[in-house]
């Protein structure tokens, strides 16, 4: 079957939630996954901290593709998204997400992206 990457789309819920308005724990997530993953940082990630006791905002470009992080502590809730178009193992994302952010329940959703291309002709509209 043809595969344009792997996506994991990530929830957890019940976090910590002071854990989740610092900027530093949440970093430390996503570097944690860039680095047992062996993927490839792109120049310098963009982080944006709210203003106040609230969440942050982080993606990192890849030459795998992105990862995308966003936390609300108000609901104790953090999602992430990564998108690989090389083929990776899996990340153990319940084990790490509940010992770092304290989380009581993670749901991880993993999709092969691009594989309709095999069924679609060449002259198909994509609109």
């Amino acid at each position: 079957m043809l595969s344009t990457g792997t996506e994991w789309v990530v929830d957890a819920y019940g976090c910590d939630a002071w854990k989740l308005t610092q900027k530093q724990v949440v970093t430390s997530v996503c570097e944690e996954v860039i680095s047992d993953l062996q993927l490839s940082v792109v120049g310098v990630p963009q982080w944006h901290q709210f203003p106040g006791p609230a969440g942050v905002t982080g993606l990192y470009l890849l030459s795998e593709s992105h990862l995308a992080c966003h936390t609300y502590p108000e609901h104790r809730l953090l999602t992430l998204n990564l998108y690989c178009c090389r083929e990776r193992s899996d990340w153990d994302w319940e084990h790490q997400l509940m010992t770092r952010v304290e989380c009581e329940r993670v749901i991880v959703r993993k999709f092969a992206r691009g594989t309709a291309l095999l069924d679609m002709s060449h002259t198909e509209d994509l609109s």
